[in-house]
C-alpha cells in the first residue's frame, strides 16, 4: 500500500485515563475510500481510538496520520474529520435543515453555496421531504440520517461514526446500516465505525479490527475474520465458537504444520462444523440436551461426555428432541495454543 493510499494512519497510539492504559500501542492503516470497524467488547478500548482519530482526545504516545498530514495535535474543528455521535447531538429547536447546516454557517458559508450543499446532502440521504421538520418529528432513522448529512456536508476526509446504530431497534438498524455502506461507497469516503455488534461489521466492513485490551488482535477482512480467527478471544467474540482441550494425534490433516509440544491444546470448533449424523454411523456418540429454534435453523446442545459439550447448528427440517443420541463429526476445527492459531 502506499502512502497515497494510506488515508488514515495511527502509529504506536498509546492512551492512559485514570491511571489505566485504555489503549496500548496500537497501529492501523486505513486505506483512502475504505470502511474500517473498530470491533471489540465494552472498555476495550475503541472509542477512546475514535476520538483520539476526531481530536478530542491527544494520544500519549504515537501519531495520527490523514492524507499524509501529521494531526495529532491539530485540535478536533481544524482536521479533516466529521463525526456522528451515538446519541446525534441534534439541536431539538432547529430544523433539519439548520442542524445539517449548523456548521457551514460556524465557518461562514456564502448562502448559496450552504443551501446548495445542504440541500445536496438531505437528498443524498433521502430526507429533503423533511427539510422544515424538527427532530421531535421524525423517527429514529432519520435522526441517524440527519446526522450523518450533518457529518457529509462537511467534506471530511475522515468520517468517523461512534456506535451509530446503537439507539434503534433491530430491524431498522439492518437497514440504516445498509443505507450507510451504500451512502460510504457512492461517495468512496474514508470510514472508522465504533461497534460491539458482531453482524454490524461484518456486514459493512471492508476491514475489522478486533480489539482486546486496548491491542489490536486481529484486522483482516470480514470472510477471513470469521472463517480463520487469529487468536482464541477473536473466535469466541466473532461468531459462536466451541472450544475445549485436546492432544493432536499423528495422521490428523491439518493445513499447516502444528509446532510439537507437551499436553492438550485448545481446539475451536463452529457449531456449523459440528456434523450430525445417524446414532449408528461412524462418528463420536452424544445426547442432546437441549433444542433452541432460532427461525432458519435449530441450535443444538450436545453432551459427549459429563465434562464436555458442543452445539451445534442444525436444519429446522430436521427432527431431533432432547434425549436423543446422534453421532456427530467435526468437519473442520481451528488449533491454538497461547500464542495463537497454530492450524
Amino acid at each position: 500500500m502506499t502512502t497515497h493510499d494510506q488515508g488514515l494512519v495511527l502509529a504506536g497510539i498509546g492512551k492512559d485515563l485514570g491511571g489505566r492504559t485504555i489503549v496500548d500501542d496500537l497501529d492501523l492503516t486505513v486505506a483512502t475510500g475504505e470502511l474500517v470497524c473498530l470491533l471489540g467488547p465494552s472498555g476495550c478500548g475503541k472509542t477512546t481510538t475514535l476520538r483520539m482519530i476526531a481530536g478530542f482526545l491527544t494520544p500519549d504516545l504515537g501519531t495520527v496520520t490523514i492524507d499524509g498530514s501529521d494531526v495529532t495535535r491539530v485540535p478536533p474543528e481544524k482536521r479533516p474529520t466529521a463525526m456522528v455521535f451515538q446519541n446525534y447531538a441534534l439541536w431539538p429547536h432547529m430544523t433539519v435543515f439548520d442542524n445539517v447546516a449548523y456548521a457551514l454557517r460556524l465557518r461562514k458559508t456564502p448562502k448559496a453555496e450552504l443551501t446548495e450543499r445542504v440541500h445536496e446532502m438531505l437528498e443524498l440521504v433521502n430526507l429533503m421531504h423533511h427539510v422544515k421538520s424538527r427532530p421531535a418529528r421524525i423517527s429514529g432513522g432519520e435522526q441517524q440520517r440527519v446526522a450523518l448529512a450533518r457529518a457529509l456536508v462537511q467534506r471530511p476526509a475522515v468520517l468517523l461514526l461512534d456506535e451509530p446504530l446503537s439507539n434503534l431497534d433491530a430491524k431498522l438498524r439492518v437497514r440504516v446500516r445498509e443505507d450507510i455502506r451504500e451512502i460510504q461507497q457512492r461517495l468512496g469516503i474514508t470510514t472508522v465505525v465504533v461497534t460491539h455488534d458482531q453482524d454490524e461489521a461484518l456486514s459493512i466492513s471492508d476491514r475489522v479490527a478486533v480489539m482486546n485490551a486496548g491491542r489490536i488482535e486481529q484486522y483482516s477482512e470480514p470472510v477471513q475474520l470469521y472463517r480463520h480467527p487469529a487468536t482464541r478471544f477473536v473466535g469466541g467474540f466473532v461468531g459462536a465458537m466451541n472450544t475445549f482441550d485436546a492432544e493432536l494425534l499423528a495422521g490428523i490433516p491439518v493445513d499447516r504444520p502444528v509446532p510439537p509440544g507437551d499436553g492438550p491444546r485448545t481446539v475451536g470448533v463452529r457449531p456449523e462444523n459440528v456434523i450430525i449424523v445417524g446414532a449408528g454411523e461412524t462418528g463420536t456418540s452424544a445426547t442432546i440436551t437441549r433444542t433452541i429454534p432460532r427461525g432458519h435453523f435449530t441450535e443444538l446442545v450436545l453432551e459427549v461426555s459429563g465434562d464436555l459439550s458442543l452445539r451445534a447448528f442444525a436444519a429446522t427440517t430436521a427432527e431431533h428432541a432432547v434425549g436423543d443420541t446422534v453421532g456427530l463429526r467435526l468437519s473442520s476445527v481451528l488449533i491454538y495454543d497461547e500464542t495463537g492459531a497454530l492450524a
